[in-house]
């Protein structure tokens, strides 16, 4: 099963770059197999769907804008992207996401299985570094996606 972890945000905007930050997190805590890809999708959006196509499954990692406290982190699957179901206005990656995603749907090459983790940031100030409750996020949603990851049958090594 080909796994794509996709990181998105902005590096630029301190809590904005969390999805490139936890890419770079678990290239340095974890060893995968080579079914499972770590992507830094930056702010690429639809530039990336040829990434999306050649999964069986994807997580997603991006901050979003929802009801709650800074550091939460919501979880949501396939059906809530495609269905309309999503009850908040998330990132500006969001939008390229899920337009790459209905592409995909029509084109009948959308990965069977698509999870976003969302986090809600601190703040987006200009700056390279998390706030460190966002940065004190990054193990414990590792170990999430980590598991899910050995749940589906693939291995994943802790360094």
């Amino acid at each position: 099963m080909k796994t794509l972890i996709f990181g998105a945000g902005n590096l630029l905007f301190s809590d904005e770059g969390f999805g490139v930050h936890f890419i770079q997190y678990l290239q340095k805590h974890y060893t995968f197999p080579a079914d499972v890809t770590l992507y830094d999708g930056g702010t690429l959006g639809i530039m990336v769907s040829h990434m999306l196509e050649d999964a069986d499954q994807v997580f997603l990692v991006d901050t979003i804008e929802a009801k709650g406290e800074p550091g939460d982190v919501y979880r949501y699957e396939k059906d809530d992207f495609m269905l309309g179901k999503l009850p908040i206005k998330m990132s500006p990656h969001q939008i390229g996401i899920q337009e790459v995603l209905a592409l995909s749907e029509i084109r009948d090459r959308c990965p069977k299985k698509i999870t976003l983790f969302g986090i809600i940031p601190t703040t987006y100030d200009t700056g390279a570094e998390l706030s460190p409750l966002l940065a004190g996020k990054l193990p414990g949603l590792a170990e999430l996606v980590v598991a899910e990851i050995a749940a589906s049958g693939t291995p994943v090594e802790k360094r």
